[in-house]
């Protein structure tokens, strides 16, 4: 009851960090619910795109009121992206068998390939956020350019990223906006939770097939108290420097993907 308690209390913080630099919901959220809520992980990875791309959605609205959100890059990104979440789902997860492969007597199962997969996500994304952003100060009335191969390509592999790990990508997304379309770090944002919003619920369905078994009352309260966390998040960074606040979320993120990494390899 105790680490159900803490779990929802972190999940709070999901939001907080989804609403201040649009990115690390899902780096929070899949831990938190296989660590302190005892969620299988595959399962974890499905929740995960629920409650993100819930909470995404609610925050991308809250960004679009301020006009913080460039819809025709939400489509153009999003597309692609939409359909390589929802295909990996559907189609690909379902395939991976239960024990990928066994070195000596230490089997590598499903679900710690899916973990092991998500720290190394989560180190290189620690990397991304940690190393100064030298576009991330464009000013806000900055020309987007649009290159459309590297956005379309980048889409797709996000896309599956995402599927595979449960993870909604506003940390490969945000860079990939900054650096190819040129946009406002802020306007980047707000666009990240539209994209993040509609893969992740997509890739939820996709998960769908009919025998679940979906605690939703955990998912329900998880996902309200992200929603309350968003709208805190928002707040606040109106108040906090972005790049301080970035820097400091990825050496978190690296701990956290180390710790991940070590527990699943060798603690396991």
């Amino acid at each position: 009851m105790a680490a159900e308690v803490i779990g929802y209390i972190l999940a709070i913080f999901v939001g907080i960090s989804l609403g201040l630099i649009g990115s690390g919901g899902s780096i929070l959220t899949v831990p938190i619910l296989v660590y302190i809520m005892s969620v299988e992980p595959v399962m974890a990875t499905a929740y995960s795109l629920f409650v993100v791309g819930t909470t995404s959605i609610v925050g991308g609205v809250e960004n679009a009121l301020q006009k913080k959100v460039d819809f025709k890059t939400v489509f153009i990104f999003g597309l692609p992206s939409i359909a390589a979440v929802y295909l990996t789902r559907a189609f690909l997860v379902p395939l991976i068998p239960d024990v990928v492969f066994t070195i000596a007597d230490f089997q590598v199962t499903k679900s710690i390939a899916l973990m092991v997969l998500f720290a190394v996500v989560m180190i290189f994304a620690s990397i991304s956020m940690i190393r100064p952003c030298e576009n991330c100060n464009n000013s806000e009335d900055a020309k987007i350019e649009y290159n459309y191969p590297l956005i379309l390509l980048e889409g797709s592999l996000v896309g599956t990223l995402t599927g595979l790990v449960g993870a909604g990508g506003g940390f490969l997304i945000i860079p990939a906006l900054v650096l190819l379309a040129k946009m406002p770090m802020k306007l980047a944002v707000g666009t990240s939770l539209f994209i993040i919003a509609a893969k992740s619920l997509l890739g939820f369905i996709g998960d769908l097939q009919g025998n679940e078994v979906i605690n939703w009352t955990l998912l329900l309260i998880f996902t309200f108290l992200s929603v309350l966390g968003i709208f805190i998040g928002i707040f606040l960074s109106r108040k906090i420097q972005g790049s301080k606040l970035k820097t400091g979320f990825g050496w978190f993120v690296l701990i956290m993907g180390i710790y991940i990494l070590i527990k699943e390899l060798f603690l396991s």
